[in-house]
């Protein structure tokens, strides 16, 4: 299929510059490439959306480059921002791209050849290119007129109509030289790369199209009456309420593991809401047309088994992580509707453990203690959080079978917990009841 006529089925395309469509369809590879800001060691699944055009205009047999802002990274983007980011020094910026280096090899295929994907700095063109040098050669050919036309400038500055695009809205607190002279340098990267790679095409978010068409201009001007460049950007993804997709009660969703748990990731996903989840499944998996339709008409026969979210889910957690952690995150999961056993707690991980149970209570007590205790003792009397109120109420609970311990049902009130299996020689995790997790430590 033609690399627009995917992006148009999965809802990812939102504009084209004219020509676009033919320039593709030409009987050889072209270049195309989308920038990433390195503000932090990993990406997050915000820019997982961008990453995946450049994985379809590789499966559509061309090259892709992805460029690590080092240089721009320094200055900050104007577009769908509100207020002036904080800058990163050099040292913070290159253990930044070294880490979105590492994701990005995950997804693209980088075996020598003709559509092999390549990455790219542009501080290692910036950081000789002298501000006379680079006035002189650049900032001449673009007015100030041309500039502040665009909408990234304008919606800082509060003079922006309201276009009926779905960049974010955002509060007039106006807008520094630096990051004004934002849309050049990632102009002069676009004319860069043209030139060095012959890369004819950039990509990226709708909020990106001003700074993207700047690079064809500049590309028009300066590279010749013959030479000729092209933009395409997939809209914003947002949640179906009109909100920002992307974040979880915690935060940004992160690709590296270090700082989002696979099994937080696969949470996010198999999360989503059955209004969010066709565009979703549509846009980060790779499931073919017929497959996704045919996990819809499962859906919709039986919602409440979530079929599309837990296809989503399994997808994307593979890709980012691997088929061996969403199976694990899979084994976490059950543990709380109590399908898990003994062995199941055995076979995760501390970060995973404590992923599975953030937010429910997290107790403490000495070995010592734990030793000498019964189980009513621990859950009602021992322990900095009382589990049950007394000790009597613990002992009716445990013995109409209402208590487990490490998935295993305590067998009486006196039942001595230094008998106990421990997780991880470390942890007991209680229930009350159905619902009613506790994760306690020996220490």
């Amino acid at each position: 299929m033609a690399l627009l006529d995917e992006l148009r089925w999965r809802g990812m395309l939102h504009d084209a510059m004219p020509g676009t469509a033919e320039h593709l369809a030409a009987n050889q590879p072209i270049t195309g490439y989308i920038g990433f800001d390195p503000t932090a060691a990993s990406l997050h699944i915000g820019n997982l959306a961008t990453i995946m055009l450049l994985v379809h205009l590789q499966r559509a047999g061309h090259r892709p480059v992805a460029l690590v802002g080092g240089a721009t990274g320094m200055i900050g983007d104007p577009s769908g921002k509100s207020s002036e980011r904080n800058l990163l020094d050099e040292e913070t910026l290159r253990r930044n791209q070294d880490g979105i280096r590492q994701q990005l090899e995950k997804f693209l295929d980088f075996t020598p050849g003709p559509t092999a994907a390549v990455v790219v700095n542009n501080y290692d063109w910036f950081k000789e290119f002298g501000f006379l040098q680079f006035l002189r050669d650049v900032g001449k050919h673009l007015t100030v007129n041309y500039m502040m036309a665009k909408d990234s400038v304008k919606r800082r500055l509060g003079t922006a109509d309201n276009d009926g695009s779905d960049a974010p809205e955002q509060r007039a607190e106006g807008l520094s030289f630096t990051e004004f002279s934002y849309q050049l340098l990632q102009g002069y990267d676009f004319l860069h790369l043209y030139k060095t790679l012959n890369c004819t095409l950039q990509m990226g978010g709708s909020d990106q199209w001003g700074n993207i068409t700047t690079g064809t201009e500049l590309i028009r001007r300066l590279a010749g009456s013959e030479a000729k460049a092209y933009a395409l950007t997939c809209p914003l993804v947002t949640k179906a309420d009109g909100s920002k997709f992307g974040k979880s009660e915690s935060g940004n969703v992160w690709l590296s593991p270090e700082l989002t748990s696979p099994y937080q990731f696969y949470q996010f996903w198999l999360n989503a809401t059955d209004a969010d989840a066709p565009r979703l499944i549509r846009v980060f998996t790779l499931l073919s047309e017929d497959e996704i339709t045919a996990l819809e008409t499962e859906h919709a026969q039986a919602p409440h088994l979530r079929t599309l979210q837990k296809a989503l889910a399994k997808d994307v957690t593979t890709r980012v992580h691997s088929a061996a952690e969403y199976e694990a995150s899979v084994a976490a999961s059950e543990i709380l509707f109590g399908k898990g056993d003994l062995a199941t707690l055995q076979s995760l991980d501390e970060k995973t453990l404590l992923s599975v149970f953030e937010g429910v209570p997290q107790l403490q007590v000495t070995r010592a203690q734990a030793a000498s205790l019964t189980a009513a003792d621990l859950l009602s009397e021992v322990t900095d959080y009382q589990i049950f109120s007394s000790k009597g109420e613990a002992k009716k609970m445990i013995q109409g079978g209402g208590v487990s311990l490490n998935r295993q049902k305590v067998s009486g009130a006196d039942q001595q917990v230094g008998e106990l299996p421990l997780v991880l020689d470390k942890y007991l995790v209680a229930q009350k009841g159905k619902k009613n997790y506790y994760l306690i430590a020996l220490t």
